[in-house]
C-alpha cells in the first residue's frame, strides 16, 4: 500500500477561486501580491505603526517602494479596522499548520489565524482578492470547500467546540463570517471525498 494521498485545501478541492470576470493581475501576479500581504499581516501586528515601512522593506526586499508602500497602506488598512482587532491580538495564533483525516486522505494545511478558546475555535483566512463579494452566497466555491475543509479539520481536532470561519478581504477590510451550512456543502460539494459527513 502506497503512502497516504494529502490534500491542499487552497489546491486540491476545486472550485473557482476568483469571481467571474474578475481583471486585473494573471494569475501568478496575483498570488504573488497575495503571498506578499499575507506575510505583512503575520509580521506587522505589533509593531509601531511608524515602523511598518522600514519593516516591510525588510521583509520585501525584490519590489520597488512604490509598489511595497501599496502593499503596506493595504495591510495597514486592515491592521488599524476596528471590528478587526480580535483577529490580531496577541492571543490570535499565526499561520497554524493544521492536518486531520479527510474522507480517504489526509489533509495538510495552514490556517492564517486561529484564535482558540474554551468554548470556540474561530478560523480566518485572509483573501487579497481585486473584487470582494458583497454576500457569503456569491463567495467563490473553491474558497467555501477550503473553509468547509478547514471546519472539519478543526472539529476533529477541537471536539466539543464550537467551530467558526471566516474570511478577511484585505481590499476593503471586511470580515465575512461563514456559516458552518455553508462551508460543510460546498465541501461535499468537491466530490473527491467519501466520506466528509463528519464535520458535523
Amino acid at each position: 500500500e502506497g503512502p497516504e494521498q494529502t490534500l491542499s485545501p487552497s489546491v486540491d478541492l476545486g472550485g473557482a477561486k476568483a469571481l467571474p470576470g474578475e481583471a486585473g493581475l494573471d494569475e501568478e501576479a496575483a498570488k504573488l501580491r497575495g503571498t506578499r500581504i499575507h506575510l505583512l499581516l503575520e509580521h506587522l501586528p505589533g509593531l509601531d505603526p511608524a515602523d511598518w515601512p522600514r519593516a516591510a522593506e525588510n521583509l520585501l526586499t525584490d519590489i520597488d517602494r512604490e509598489e511595497r508602500d501599496g502593499l503596506v497602506a493595504e495591510a495597514g488598512g486592515v491592521l488599524t479596522a476596528p471590528d478587526l482587532k480580535p483577529i490580531f491580538a496577541p492571543g490570535a495564533l499565526a499561520e497554524v499548520p493544521v492536518t486531520a483525516p479527510l474522507g480517504a486522505r489526509r489533509l495538510h494545511g495552514v490556517i492564517d489565524r486561529l484564535i482558540v478558546t474554551p468554548e470556540r475555535i474561530w478560523a480566518v483566512d485572509f483573501k487579497t482578492n481585486a473584487t470582494v463579494p458583497a454576500r457569503v452566497e456569491d463567495c467563490p466555491e473553491g474558497l467555501l470547500r477550503q473553509m468547509g475543509a478547514y471546519a472539519a479539520a478543526l472539529a476533529q481536532i477541537y471536539p466539543g467546540r464550537k467551530i467558526e470561519t471566516a474570511l478577511l478581504w484585505t481590499r476593503t477590510a471586511t470580515l465575512m463570517p461563514l456559516s458552518h451550512e455553508a462551508v460543510t456543502a460546498a465541501l461535499a460539494r468537491a466530490g473527491c471525498l467519501d466520506d466528509a459527513s463528519g464535520a458535523a
